[in-house]
């Protein structure tokens, strides 16, 4: 007799997938690049465009994508996070749980304002923003102030999210192998879920995504590489 216990069932769709795993790689990326420094400066604006683009793409997909990656399927109040703390139901939810879905909305803010405002900057020395040709001195030296403030919650937000996964690891939920397969088995979730979609026709509207995003972050790469230096 089969075991259905362990069918599994698609809940991260694979655009929502790649997202996940380049946003990570450019956001950590632009961290790297930019305490190395030295030539690895070279890399620091590309993958913050890179970052910014994915967010715009994560943004899109959250109103367009498949069921458990629209914002309205994991979007809850502080009223229902704490009834989930003080549950802890035993099955996972099927997409984010109220953790989660903050978590999620935290790093794309505090990416948000990271990459956004990296367009503007200016060190003074070597390096400056796309778009930094465009505003004064004042604007320029605010968003470099804000650029560099926010580099600690993005490092706290990014530390809470690793040691969360570990708990979740520890308390034997798989976090990482659902956002790689994108399956989940069915003994994991709630009764009834039901499947996301990840059709070829949701895959080819998020190729059309990339390629205008894409060109857009283009578009931006170019701005910078022939802008005339401001210092």
């Amino acid at each position: 007799m089969t075991d259905t216990s362990a069918k599994p069932v698609r809940i991260w769709d694979l655009p929502t997938r790649l997202f996940h795993w380049l946003f990570a790689t450019s956001v950590i990326g632009a961290v790297v690049t930019v305490k190395v420094g030295g030539s690895w400066m070279d890399w620091h604006m590309p993958l913050g465009i890179t970052a910014l683009m994915l967010l715009a793409f994560r943004l899109i997909w959250g109103f367009t994508g498949s069921r458990y990656a629209r914002f309205n399927s994991f979007f809850v109040s502080p009223k229902q996070t704490w009834s989930y703390l003080k549950t802890r139901p035993h099955v996972e939810s099927a997409g984010h749980n109220p953790l989660g879905a903050w978590s999620v909305f935290a790093l794309l803010l505090v990416v948000g304002v990271q990459a956004f405002t990296g367009l503007f900057t200016t060190d003074d020395i070597l390096v400056q923003g796309p778009l930094n040709q465009f505003v004064s001195g004042d604007v320029a030296s605010l968003m470099t102030s804000i650029h560099k403030f926010n580099e600690n919650p993005l490092f706290i937000l990014v530390g809470l999210h690793l040691v969360a996964i570990l708990i979740y690891a520890i308390r034997g939920v798989k976090l990482v192998p659902a956002m790689v397969t994108g399956n989940k088995a069915e003994a994991e979730l709630p009764a009834n879920t039901r499947a996301a979609r990840d059709d070829i026709g949701l895959r080819a509207w998020a190729f059309v995504l990339i390629v205008l995003l894409g060109s857009i972050g283009w578009w931006l790469y170019e701005l910078g590489q022939t802008a005339p230096m401001s210092f």
